[in-house]
């Protein structure tokens, strides 16, 4: 069974940080992506970030660019999404998923967008 839990989710301020961890077992394969992706109230699932765990390739989307970092340590079939300079507009459920890729593809994390598996979710709160 393919699970992924999602952690490190909390309140924080404007301008605060948090460290969201995503925690992968089950997979049959060792090549797979991983996406962390956020849906506010009202809003539609929005991906932010992935990374390949074939050779490391991430994507990041324009609205947090810059501030956030999405890592692995495959040896622990962990990703991380570090987030930095945290708004408002930033309050979401963060989930991650992960999709299965081709062994030792390059092509880039944000080519693949069927993710067949999903965490729970993440609570963020960023407060003004």
């Amino acid at each position: 069974e393919v699970q992924l839990v999602e952690s490190g989710g909390g309140l924080v301020h404007t301008g605060g940080s948090l460290r969201l961890s995503c925690a992968v077992s089950g997979l049959s394969f060792d090549d797979y992506a991983t996406g962390w992706f956020r849906q506010a109230p009202g809003k539609e699932r929005e991906r932010i970030s992935c990374i390949s765990s074939t050779d490391g390739n991430t994507y990041y989307a324009d609205s947090v660019k810059g501030r956030f970092t999405i890592s692995s340590d495959n040896a622990k079939n962990t990703v991380y999404l570090q987030m930095y300079n945290l708004k408002p507009e930033d309050t979401a459920v963060y989930f991650c998923a992960a999709v299965i890729i081709p062994t030792s593809t390059t092509w880039p994390c944000k080519n693949f967008e069927d993710y067949e598996n999903w965490g729970q979710g993440t609570q963020v709160t960023v407060s003004s």
